[in-house]
Parts: C-alpha cells; sequence; structure tokens
C-alpha cells in the first residue's frame, strides 16, 4: 500500500470520502473532481467526510474539505460529517472553525465493503496553484483567525 488512499461510496444519497495516510496537497485534483461530481449529483443528500485513517491533512487538504460544507449550507443540504480520531487532525479542524459547518464525530462505523479507490488525477503546476489558492481562500471565509492565518499565503499564490 502507499502512503495513501482516497476512497469513495454512495447509498442512498449519503456519499462517503474516507482519507487513509497522508493527505497532502499532490492529491487536490482528485479530492477536486471527487468533490465536484459530489456537488453535481442530483441524488445528493449529504456527505460524511472520514478521517479515522487519516496521519495527517494539510491545509490545501483542508480547505477543500471545507468547500463541502459551505456548499451543503448554501444548498440547503444535511449539515455534512467529519468523523476525526487523530487528536492532531481534530485540533486543526476545531481551530480553524469547521464546527461551523460540519457535524464532527470522534467515532463512526462505516463499513469499507463499498468503497472503492478512487485514482489519483494529475495535474499541472498551474492546476495545482489554482486549486491550492481555492482552498486557502476558503478556509480564509471560514473565520478571522483563519483569514489572518493565511493572508501571506494567499497574497503570494495570487502573483503570477
Amino acid at each position: 500500500m502507499s502512503g495513501y488512499r482516497i476512497l469513495k461510496a454512495e447509498k442512498q444519497g449519503v456519499f462517503i470520502l474516507k482519507f487513509i495516510g497522508e493527505i497532502r496537497l499532490n492529491l487536490c485534483s482528485t479530492i477536486d473532481r471527487a468533490i465536484e461530481e459530489i456537488e453535481l449529483s442530483p441524488d445528493l443528500v449529504t456527505v460524511v467526510v472520514d478521517l479515522s485513517q487519516a496521519e495527517m491533512v494539510d491545509s490545501t487538504t483542508l480547505g477543500l474539505i471545507a468547500k463541502i460544507g459551505v456548499f451543503a449550507g448554501r444548498s440547503g443540504k444535511l449539515m455534512p460529517t467529519i468523523i476525526t480520531t487523530n487528536p492532531d487532525i481534530t485540533r486543526m479542524i476545531d481551530t480553524m472553525g469547521f464546527d461551523a459547518i460540519f457535524v464532527i464525530l470522534n467515532a463512526a462505523d462505516i463499513q469499507a465493503s463499498d468503497l472503492k479507490e478512487l485514482p489519483v488525477c494529475t495535474a499541472s503546476e498551474e492546476e495545482v496553484r489554482q486549486k491550492v489558492l481555492a482552498a486557502h481562500k476558503v478556509l480564509m471565509d471560514l473565520n478571522d483567525s483563519n483569514r489572518e492565518t493565511f493572508k501571506d499565503l494567499v497574497q503570494a499564490l495570487e502573483c503570477p
């Protein structure tokens, strides 16, 4: 097994994204494509993001996950859920204000039998830069603390 895996399933409009291992910006195109497919689904009821086997998620990944919560709030869907058992990941999620856009659980019983591994998408350097920029803008919009934390990074990414 590689150092990461992203699994996805859907049942009766409930989509599950399960992250395993170290999830970093090199997977941003894969994650973003999965989220776009979920958002376009006419059957979408809610999303569960399972981080129970994630060892690490970076800020780009968190920004993409936040995109799910923002979309759900705007579209009137059920509030999505994050499952997190890693204290470091839980602390980051709490610090970034995810409790305003997600139900956060520290345990759940998700059956892995229906989950399918997503193929890793390749992207150009410019595509990755744009996705990293967009993810951090989503984080900045969650609260003032995030705005301060990521403003320099966003300014740097906005420079051509």
